[in-house]
């Protein structure tokens, strides 16, 4: 889909053992399959139907969303960080896409 864009905030640096809050948003329309267009058609369904996040490979959280989500979803999360490391975030869309993004954090 064009124009889809995710954002994420993790901090930079954090101490071993640290839990910290994580951001994340997509620029996405989630449209629900429930409305007509001006001609009285369905909008098809077109939504992002899962979220996740892993820490260095081990899956830290998985996320089902559902075509009530707002557009632009907007997900908040904690995460406790032993090592420093990378996030990795994906979103799954209905149509097949997923987008990516990463961020590394610095453990001290």
């Amino acid at each position: 889909m064009k124009g889809v864009r995710p954002r994420v905030k993790v901090p930079k640096k954090a101490s071993a053992g640290d839990t910290i809050t994580i951001k994340t948003l997509i620029s996405h329309p989630m449209e629900s399959g429930q409305r007509k267009d001006k001609d009285g058609n369905v909008i098809p369904r077109e939504i992002i139907n899962r979220f996740t996040c892993d820490f260095n490979g081990e899956n830290v959280i998985d996320v089902t969303l559902e075509p009530a989500i707002s557009t632009n979803p907007y997900i908040e999360f904690e995460a406790k960080v032993p090592e420093s490391g990378e996030f990795k975030f994906t979103w799954y869309d209905d149509d097949g896409s997923t987008y990516e993004d990463s961020q590394k954090i610095e453990v001290s």
